[in-house]
């Protein structure tokens, strides 16, 4: 579907975290064709809401983007004027949009995927409603493609996830047409063009892998030990969030804290916080455990390392490198070693430079095309119902003040506007107060239970 034929649709984005806004807002351009759609953001209320430090960091423009709770998101589905992206006083605040992105955690799809069918019953015209996963799928693959079923589009990042997805809905009876083969939104960049000066390592970390305090102070000190042996090199620890801030996962021991705690660091290694892509535009060696940087830096040919050194494991995620030809240790590192990718492993994870990705999205844009295009759609119709699921599904929905029917419970958190001062502060101090909880008083209760 050519770009021109997109330009005039409006998308609406709900996204829970900072990583999923990023995905969310870029899929929106890239399923439309227009670097810069009609967009309305919306963000969910709960632990990791973005910062204003992490949405100016993403740097991806929308006409209005607000904080809303899953009953505001569902009033502003509706088309109701009070409930529009901010935008009550302008003349297209009831229009409806023609695709809703779902970038949100598992069991929130599933929850909106219900809220959107009881919201829009009866309707014979209703938004295309698309969802995904942010990066590499290496856990709890069929809880979270059935948590997504019952979206228009599901969207699988590589050749190889789609093949995975199809499988999944198959297996257990569901249709499976929705899933749709695309890549990761994010890619691009110059490619690698040959060594810097100075030759630069990367080190991106991850807030949740690996968990443990003795393996991310283990991972440190080797990033840490680099640096040493390589004095003309230039070692930076990409860091993800700052202290205080939550993306997509838990961070309980940011390496910021265990880095002060290590004592002076090399003078040739640094912290660093940024656009990954901008990171990248200066990196000769890009190390991770399992970062869905690995594989932006794979889609320019920068040379990509995953760690094995704390075990090649389902729970690390770099299982899903192997055949890869990334997959190497820090010993190795240190030696000087440079890793060669795996051109057919590199090929059916969709990070190929080769001019494929340029066609990445066009089966995606021509099946929404079709979707707009009828006279009615179907209304949306999840594999979890209160019938195949009745002990699962009524406390995922419940989580979001959402009835068995998908319709807001009495006393559900919405409002007309947005919070006055105070209600701002309260809230603001309640999310720090909970950050603090984790990053700070969980880690010393789980030292004390280990006594």
């Amino acid at each position: 579907m050519p770009a021109s034929a997109t330009k005039a649709l409006r998308v609406a984005v709900l996204a829970d975290s900072d990583t999923r806004w990023k995905w969310g807002a870029l899929t929106a351009r890239r399923l439309t064709g227009d670097p810069e759609p009609r967009l309305d953001g919306y963000l969910l209320r709960g632990r990791a809401t973005p910062t204003p430090r992490q949405l100016k960091e993403i740097g991806v423009r929308a006409d209005s983007l607000r904080e809303v709770t899953a009953a505001e998101f569902l009033r502003a589905m509706r088309g109701d004027t009070a409930g529009a992206a901010g935008a009550a006083d302008t003349a297209d605040a009831c229009a409806p949009y023609d695709v809703v992105v779902l970038a949100l955690v598992g069991g929130g799809v599933q929850a909106m995927l219900h809220g959107l069918a009881r919201t829009w019953q009866g309707r014979g015209k209703r938004p295309v409603v698309v969802t995904g996963y942010v990066g590499v799928v290496y856990e709890k693959l069929a809880d979270g493609l059935l948590l997504r079923h019952g979206a228009d589009l599901v969207l699988a990042n590589s050749r190889q996830d789609a093949e995975r997805f199809r499988a999944v809905y198959e297996g257990v009876g569901a249709d499976a047409s929705a899933v749709t083969e695309v890549a990761l939104p994010f890619l691009g960049g110059s490619p690698y063009a040959g060594e810097h000066d100075p030759y630069t390592v990367v080190f991106a970390a991850q807030p949740s892998v690996p968990e443990t305090r003795a393996d991310r102070t283990y991972l440190l000190d080797r990033l840490v030990r680099h640096a040493r042996l390589h004095p003309g090199r230039e070692v930076l620890l990409k860091l993800r969030s700052r202290p205080g801030e939550h993306t997509t996962h838990l961070e309980e021991l940011p390496y910021q804290k265990l880095a002060q705690k290590a004592g002076p660091l090399p003078p040739n290694l640094r912290l660093v916080y940024g656009n990954m892509g901008e990171v990248l535009d200066r990196t000769d060696l890009l190390v991770t455990v399992s970062s869905t940087a690995a594989l932006e830096s794979l889609h320019r040919r920068v040379p990509t390392v995953v760690l094995t050194d704390l075990g090649i494991r389902e729970a690390l995620g770099n299982h899903h490198f192997v055949g890869s030809g990334c997959l190497a240790s820090w010993d190795q590192l240190d030696a000087g070693h440079t890793p060669v990718p795996d051109e057919a492993w590199v090929a059916r994870q969709g990070v190929a430079a080769d001019g494929a990705y340029e066609t990445a999205f066009d089966a995606a844009r021509d099946r929404i095309a079709g979707l707009l295009a009828a006279d009615r759609l179907p209304p949306l119709t999840p594999y979890y119902t209160p019938r195949t699921a009745p002990g699962y599904l009524p406390g995922i929905l419940a989580r979001h003040h959402l009835g068995p029917d998908g319709s807001p419970l009495p006393g559900a958190p919405a409002a007309d506007r947005q919070p006055g001062p105070v209600r701002q502060i309260v809230r603001r101090a309640a999310r720090g107060a909970y950050r603090h909880g984790v990053q700070r008083v969980a880690p010393v209760i789980r030292r004390m239970g280990e006594l």
